[in-house]
């Protein structure tokens, strides 16, 4: 996500914009039982709505909502993977990928009822304009659902502390607390076929020193991860008696 005229303040991916293809054997590893989905779904069930995913990658997530939502939006702003998503989604016809970004999403005020954002822009202070603008394409009553790292999960989240000293798990979740976001965790099982493709899904998700100390530290083919699952809603405008 460069600083472009088109995308200004976007930042740029460390991983998926470099090695889509390691990200898409990541991506396969995650969440390996769906616990991130059973979550997301009993928060907010899509089924029959309209969904947008910010910051979408190559699509990986898209098609889930598809099997039930009316219709699925990808919002993108790095080229590359616009491409690798739209031909990802091909077949589906309830899918559309445009380019754009979480603080200008393509679209008029209230058209969808979920946007969901994973690991793609939300951490923490700095992102109060992709808040705004997911509120304002919401319709009311619809939900902004942000899936993040859990840093204060161990073992994943000391890595990603060590690699990352700025970041600070417990001042990004007074943040979401304050502006009105709930908060559920959930705990996930990342799970690889081999020991090869762990190596490389941590070496391009941490610098070397820490990949080393993280690939040292795994001795099998899986990774307990934590997230935090932050849920805001927008208001239904009705007053109640």
């Amino acid at each position: 996500m460069s600083s472009t005229a088109e995308n200004a303040g976007v930042v740029p991916s460390p991983n998926i914009w470099h090695w889509p293809d390691v990200y898409e054997t990541e991506n396969q590893a995650q969440d390996s039982a769906g616990a991130i989905w059973r979550a997301l779904r009993a928060e907010v069930d899509w089924a029959g709505r309209d969904v947008l995913d910010v910051g979408c990658g190559d699509g990986f997530h898209l098609p889930v909502f598809a099997g039930s939502a009316r219709s699925v939006l990808g919002v993108e702003p790095h080229p590359p993977l616009v491409e690798r998503a739209v031909k990802r989604v091909a077949g589906l016809p309830n899918v559309n990928v445009l380019a754009g970004s979480a603080q200008r999403i393509p679209l008029p005020d209230g058209v969808v009822d979920l946007v969901h954002a994973r690991t793609a822009y939300f951490f923490g202070p700095g992102c109060e304009p992709g808040i705004a603008e997911a509120m304002r394409v919401l319709r009311p009553g619809g939900a902004l659902a942000v899936v993040d790292l859990d840093g204060a999960r161990p073992p994943y989240g000391k890595w990603l502390r060590a690699d990352v000293p700025g970041y600070h798990p417990r001042r990004i979740e007074k943040f979401f607390t304050r502006l009105g976001f709930s908060c559920h965790r959930i705990e996930t099982l990342w799970r690889f076929t081999d020991r090869e493709s762990l190596v490389r899904v941590l070496s391009i998700e941490f610098s070397a020193k820490v990949a080393a100390r993280a690939i040292a530290d795994t001795a099998g083919l899986t990774i307990p991860v934590g997230y935090r699952l932050h849920v805001l809603r927008k208001s239904s405008g009705l007053l109640l008696p």
